[in-house]
C-alpha cells in the first residue's frame, strides 16, 4: 500500500474548512498543514485539527518536509501567485474556482505543471456531483433527444465579494455544468448586470452563451435575492429536465414534454402546434457528498498521474469565458465572439479561443 499523500492547504476562511474536513478523512491522505493570515481562524481550525501544523507564513509553510500536494481556497487575486509557488516548487496544486484572474495566469500555470510532470486541478465541484453525472448520462444516452437550451438561476443574499464580480463568482458553477453537459466551447458570449452596493463591483448579472446548431444558454447571477435559488432547466427535444440542487432528495425531476410543429404544410390555417403531456420521473441518486468525492479524485490523479476532469485547460476554458463576460459587462452587454485558429477544438485540452469583441464600437 502506498504511503499516504502529504498535502496543505491555505486559506481557512468560508470553503477552506471544508476542505480540511474532507481531506483529513480519507485514509490515503495525510492533512499535514494548513495557511493562513487571520490568527483567530487557525486557532479555532487548531482546536479541531490539533495534528495539523498552523502557519501564517506562505514561504515556510511550501518548505514544509515531505509535503506532496497543495490546496488553494483563497481570494481570486491570490491564487495565481500562491499556485505559481506551489508548482515551482514540486507540488501538485488544487485550486478553487475560478483559477485566476486572467488567462494569461492560467496559461503560465498549465505550462509550469505541464513542464514539471505535475496534476493541476480546479475546483469545479458539481461535475463530482451525482445530480450533474445523472443529468449528463441522460442526455448521453439520447433520452432528452437535441437539447434546444439551458436556463439556469444561482440567486442568494450575499456573500459579497470585493475582488471579483457576481459573474465570476457564482457562474462558475453552471459554466462548468454547461460545458460538460454540451461538450463545447461557445461560440459567443454576451452578459449584461449591475452594481447597486459596491461600485465597480457587479451585484446581478445575466450572461447568455451561444453555441452550434442554434443552442444557448443563460446564467442569470445574483446576490441581491431574498430567496436562495439553485435551479437549472434543460429543454430537449424529446424530454425535458429541472434540476434544482435545493431540494433534499429530489433534486432531478425528467418530464416527458415536449411541443412539435407539423412537418408539412401548405396555408397558415394548417398549421398546428402538437404539444405532448407525459408523465414526469424522478430519477434515484446516490447521495454523496461532491467535495468529498472531487477530493478523492484529486488524489487519485496524483496516484496514477492522470488528468483530471477539471484540470488546467478546463480552468483556462472558464477564465475565457468570465473575461469575455467582463468585456461585454463594458460595452454594454454586446456580445464577444470567440474566433478559432485550425488548432483549436474546444473544449478541454486545446488552444482555447481568442476574445474578440464582435461589435467593437459599442465599447467607445
Amino acid at each position: 500500500m502506498n504511503a499516504p499523500i502529504s498535502l496543505g492547504i491555505v486559506g481557512c476562511g468560508y470553503w477552506g474548512p471544508n476542505l480540511i474536513r474532507n481531506f483529513s478523512a480519507l485514509p490515503n491522505c495525510k492533512v499535514k498543514a494548513m495557511c493562513d493570515l487571520n490568527e483567530g481562524r487557525l486557532k479555532h481550525l487548531l482546536g479541531l485539527y490539533p495534528d495539523v501544523a498552523g502557519l501564517t507564513d506562505f514561504t515556510r509553510f511550501l518548505r514544509i518536509p515531505g509535503l506532496d500536494a497543495v490546496v488553494i481556497a483563497t481570494p481570486v487575486k491570490h491564487h495565481f501567485p500562491l499556485a505559481k509557488a506551489s508548482l515551482l516548487a514540486g507540488k501538485h496544486t488544487f485550486i478553487e474556482k475560478p483559477m485566476a484572474s486572467s488567462s494569461a495566469e492560467c496559461e503560465e500555470l498549465c505550462e509550469i505543471a505541464d513542464r514539471n510532470g505535475l496534476v493541476l486541478m480546479i475546483g469545479h465541484t458539481f461535475l463530482y456531483s451525482a445530480p450533474v453525472r445523472k443529468i449528463t448520462q441522460l442526455i448521453r444516452t439520447g433520452d432528452i433527444g437535441q437539447i434546444r437550451y439551458i436556463n439556469s438561476r444561482r440567486l442568494n443574499l450575499g456573500l459579497f465579494q470585493q475582488d471579483i464580480n457576481v459573474a465570476w463568482d457564482l457562474a462558475p458553477h453552471d459554466i462548468s455544468i454547461i460545458l460538460n453537459i454540451l461538450g463545447e466551447f461557445p461560440v459567443s458570449v454576451n452578459c449584461s448586470g449591475n452594481a447597486h452596493v459596491t461600485p465597480g463591483i457587479e451585484d446581478v448579472t445575466n450572461m447568455s452563451l451561444s453555441f452550434s446548431q442554434q443552442r444557448f444558454a443563460t446564467i442569470q447571477s445574483s446576490w441581491l435575492e431574498p430567496r436562495k435559488v439553485r435551479e437549472m432547466t434543460i429543454v430537449g427535444t424529446r424530454r425535458m429536465i429541472v434540476y434544482d440542487d435545493l431540494q433534499t432528495h429530489e433534486k432531478i425531476r425528467v418530464y416527458d414534454v415536449r411541443v412539435e410543429g407539423p412537418p408539412h404544410y401548405d396555408t397558415f390555417a394548417e398549421f398546428h402546434y402538437s404539444y405532448h403531456y407525459g408523465d414526469s420521473y424522478i430519477p434515484y441518486l446516490k447521495q454523496e457528498e461532491p467535495l468529498k468525492t472531487e477530493c478523492e479524485h484529486f488524489l487519485d490523479c496524483i496516484e496514477s498521474g492522470t488528468e483530471p476532469a477539471s484540470g488546467g485547460q478546463a480552468g483556462l476554458e472558464m477564465v475565457r469565458i468570465l473575461e469575455a463576460a467582463s468585456t461585454s459587462l463594458k460595452a454594454n452587454g454586446a456580445p464577444v465572439k470567440f474566433s478559432r485558429d485550425k488548432t483549436t477544438d474546444s473544449p478541454s485540452g486545446r488552444i482555447p479561443p481568442i476574445v474578440v469583441l464582435s461589435n467593437p464600437s459599442a465599447a467607445a
